[in-house]
């Protein structure tokens, strides 16, 4: 079976994108941290988006602006399998991408059964706090920027039960990042059973 993981930079505050929608502040050049994006793109994955990010990746990445900045990392998006999950979309052209349109939950369990490279959830806060509350997603792996927005959206808004995580990993770079590696944790016993 594959493994479902996420990858989002999030505040020092928990928010993946302030209340604009702007994630700006996650992309600051450096380069111990340009060498571990490159180190991770090519990692593989098939990549999974909701329509939100899928149109905002798609409208960089393939670009010459971005194969002039980013080249490691530009070749490896546009090379990469993609699923994105829109019931808006009426195609996905971007390279290798593949559109579903069917329940999220449903699709993403067939997806998991799939053979294949592990799924990679990027972005798609939406996409995330779904299918955090069905318990499909395997690792979140956050990389905490050292600022504070003071308000903006969580990948977790919406959630409807308390998820615990064990953390698996951890390490700081220079630039004050710090990637954490969690799984989901063992459910709590009840208080009341023995």
């Amino acid at each position: 079976m594959r493994r479902l993981i996420v990858f989002n930079s999030v505040t020092t505050d928990g928010y993946f994108t302030d209340k604009k929608a702007d994630m700006s502040w996650a992309h600051k050049s450096d380069p111990e941290f340009n060498s571990f994006t490159e180190e991770n793109a090519k990692s593989g994955g098939e990549l999974v988006f909701g329509r939100v990010t899928y149109e905002m990746m798609k409208s960089f990445w393939p670009t010459e602006n971005a194969r002039q900045m980013f080249p490691v990392v530009a070749e490896q998006m546009n090379k990469a399998k993609k699923v994105v999950f829109s019931r808006t979309l009426d195609k996905a052209d971007w390279n290798n991408t593949r559109l579903i349109k069917g329940d999220l939950v449903d699709e993403v369990r067939k997806l998991k059964n799939e053979p294949g490279d592990d799924l990679v959830i990027m972005g798609s806060g939406t996409i995330v706090s779904q299918l955090t509350d069905a318990r499909l997603i395997d690792e979140y792996q956050m990389v905490v920027n050292p600022i504070v927005l003071g308000d903006g959206r969580t990948m977790f808004d919406g959630i409807k039960e308390k998820l615990n995580l064990k953390l698996t990993g951890t390490r700081a770079f220079k630039n004050g990042n710090v990637l954490m590696s969690y799984e989901a944790a063992a459910k709590e016993a009840s208080a009341t059973s023995q």
